[in-house]
């Protein structure tokens, strides 16, 4: 029976730290629920423990028991055991109230104790050792005040480790609370001549038995339930279907993550549940490094392969308590709650790093990625989700200017990198209607005249306090706010502009290309602004050229199809730039009106060095003119370099080696300067070049 009582203490003490962990994690009538029922099956535990041991005591006669006292007994263990719950669950507490809660449930406890010992019904009387019996009270209060400190250290979280501690912190805590009552009943004093009073008298073994097994049953019961609701909250969340009861979208559909929304809401049941026990978490950004070069090369396809196989990795070495959400694109995230200091992040961040050193494998084509990772930690970093992960992705955008694959904590001097982006936004935003931003133009020479035939508008921002910013300064930033549609109209319609002004002051006429984003090719009225763009400015169609990334028209192929042949119908010439560096197949050159392919600056730049690059810019060159389509190298910037495009035959060039990018005055001299230098060259050679030129110009009924 001593044994049976040291077990439900033990047990009772579980209880208390899971069920004080539900209704930390609870609000409203759950949490009610929880603290009710807790209590319940909590004080029949406890007094069973009581009564069990009362009923291990030996003693030379049967004794009676006075079952009111019983009664009274049983209310004041449902008594304390609901003033624990109620501290231990739900209130942060300081530790004066530390030390009032644990003197009022350790008194309360000493109660019980001793009103049941004196329900023992023997004359004369009990009486009580006073050492034992102050012993058994400072016992009862220490004991509370560690069930308090214990409940509010281990009810967070639902992990193996976790659940661990609690059980190890349940042992040492059940093993105190049958010491007190063990040395409570030491303390009682019975004479050697006592006798029993009329009253109630038990079968010691069997009652013992039979209250041991309804406590048991109950608290298992309550330990059940509180196992079920924590499998819900783990599990069913993350199983719930991709749309909730309001039809939001809550999932992501390529990789079957949380989406942002759903991560929101996990963060914010976080924050509560961290306001209530002062407890910390994370928020991780990781954003997959060099998967647009990855979407480009091998086509998205195999890029969200790689998504989806990543996303497996993620979740196979995270913990239960942690959320993984894909927000989208290229970037994830990770709530981790159950922290105990910021180690703990450290040792997700070596589990994640860990799992992408195997190489990953998409159309049977070997792959190596990476992760750049930003971490904020509540409440140090922010108090609310927006806040925790805006700067976590300033941490992880600093990760990544650092270098590939690594991580970073936000900092407080990141605030002004994340203030500088803020305000970079808002006066990009401006920067337009104060006309700010402006054209340069680089040339575009033949090859084999030396002829400027063409310009490349590239846009600059005359910013009154930054200086002079090119593309690279805001270009990205204007991508991810959406400002690269305006924008992108902006020059489309200033170069239109600029070609007519320059052909009403006398200026031989040339084509401009203009670059369009894939947000901007993708836009349903992107024709309807290019007709309007040439009508506005009085230009024919075939002095524009617009420039387009293959990513950019391949991801949806049939719509890029419908458009470019819209385009070329008009007159539009259309280019593929950076060439060579995206999809390995080239069917989509058969399908699409082109005009002219740009071979990457990154195969000119070896191209004396690297006899693969030589292989490459020969083969793009060849194919491209069995296709009838012109040949454009952009980035030469030295007379070998040229000459070597010479011998290839390149068509066209654009480059340091003759001009950067100027302003339109600039342009236009370096136009007149050209064509006075080479006078040679009549009107007549101009038509002959241009008819030979033709001959890589594609039919337009064969290409449609």
């Amino acid at each position: 029976m001593v044994w049976l009582s040291i077990a439900t203490a033990i047990v009772v003490a579980y209880t208390f730290l899971n069920v004080a962990s539900r209704i930390a994690s609870a609000s409203g009538r759950a949490a009610a629920a929880w603290l009710l029922g807790g209590a319940f099956s909590m004080g029949v535990g406890l007094w069973a423990t009581h009564f069990i041991t009362v009923l291990a005591l030996e003693l030379p006669i049967d004794p009676a028991y006075d079952l009111t006292k019983a009664v009274i007994s049983f209310g004041i263990s449902l008594a304390i055991c609901a003033l624990a719950l109620t501290l231990g669950g739900r209130v942060t507490l300081t530790s004066a109230h530390f030390a009032v809660g644990a003197g009022i449930m350790g008194i309360g406890l000493w109660m019980m104790v001793h009103s049941g010992i004196s329900g023992i019904r023997v004359a004369p009387p009990i009486d009580y050792e006073p050492a034992l019996t102050v012993v058994a009270l400072l016992m009862a209060v220490a004991a509370s005040y560690a069930a308090l400190w214990l409940a509010l250290r281990f009810r967070r979280g639902e992990s193996c480790g976790a659940r661990l501690s609690r059980g190890v912190a349940a042992l040492v805590l059940g093993c105190v609370i049958a010491s007190i009552h063990y040395i409570g009943l030491a303390a009682a004093i019975i004479a050697p001549d006592a006798q029993s009073l009329p009253g109630t008298t038990l079968n010691n073994g069997w009652l013992s038995i039979s209250l041991a097994l309804f406590a048991l049953g109950v608290m298992g019961a309550t330990l059940i339930a509180s196992a079920y609701e924590a499998y819900l909250a783990r599990h069913v969340r993350s199983s719930m279907f991709t749309h909730d009861e309001t039809g939001i979208l809550r999932r992501d559909t390529l990789t079957n993550l949380p989406n942002r929304l759903a991560l929101a809401e996990a963060a914010e049941e976080a924050i509560a549940r961290a306001k209530r026990d002062g407890s910390t978490f994370a928020l991780m950004v990781m954003n997959v490094d060099r998967l647009k070069t990855i979407n480009e090369s091998l086509g998205r396809e195999a890029g969200d392969e790689l998504l989806r196989e990543l996303s497996q990795r993620l979740r196979s070495v995270l913990r239960r308590s942690d959320t993984l959400a894909h927000l989208a694109g290229d970037e994830f995230a990770l709530l981790a709650c159950d922290l105990k200091d910021p180690h703990d992040v450290e040792r997700i961040v070596a589990k994640i790093l860990d799992a992408l050193r195997d190489p990953f494998f998409t159309r049977k084509i070997e792959l190596h990625t990476s992760l750049s990772m930003g971490i904020s930690l509540y409440p140090h970093d922010g108090t609310s989700f927006e806040v925790l992960l805006r700067r976590a992705d300033v941490a992880m955008r600093a990760s990544k200017e650092a270098g590939i694959g690594g991580y970073r904590f936000f900092t407080p001097d990141m605030v002004r990198l994340e203030g500088n982006r803020l305000a970079l936004e808002t006066e990009l935003r401006r920067a337009l209607e104060l006309e700010q931003l402006e054209l340069h133009y680089q040339p575009k020479v033949d090859v084999a005249t030396g002829r400027v035939r063409g310009a490349e508008a590239l846009i600059r921002w005359r910013h009154p306090t930054r200086g002079f910013l090119s593309p690279g300064a805001f270009i990205p930033l204007a991508e991810e706010s959406g400002l690269i549609v305006p924008i992108g109209e902006w020059v489309l319609r200033r170069a239109c502009r600029q070609l007519r002004a320059w052909l009403e002051a006398g200026l031989p006429p040339v084509r401009v290309a203009v670059n369009l984003s894939a947000k901007q090719f993708r836009q349903a009225d992107l024709v309807a602004v290019v007709e309007s763009a040439l009508s506005e400015s009085n230009l024919e169609p075939g002095y524009l050229e617009l420039e387009l990334t293959e990513s950019a028209i391949m991801h949806d192929a049939e719509q890029s199809a419908a458009t470019l042949q819209r385009l070329s119908t008009m007159g539009v010439h259309i280019s593929i730039d950076d060439f060579g560096t995206g999809y390995s197949s080239l069917s989509y050159l058969r399908r699409f009106p082109l005009d002219t392919l740009k071979i990457d600056r990154s195969f000119i730049r070896d191209l004396l060095v690297n006899p693969d690059d030589v292989s490459i810019v020969r083969a793009i060159i060849s194919l491209a003119h069995s296709l009838r389509l012109r040949v454009v190298a952009e980035g030469v910037e030295t007379k070998e370099q040229l000459e070597f495009l010479r011998q290839l035959g390149c068509d066209q060039y654009q480059g340091l080696y003759y001009s950067p990018a100027v302003a339109p005055d600039a342009f236009a001299e370096i136009v007149r300067r050209n064509r006075s230098e080479r006078p040679e060259y009549t009107e007549a050679d101009m038509l002959k070049t241009q008819s030979r030129l033709s001959a890589y110009t594609p039919s337009r009924s064969t290409n449609a």
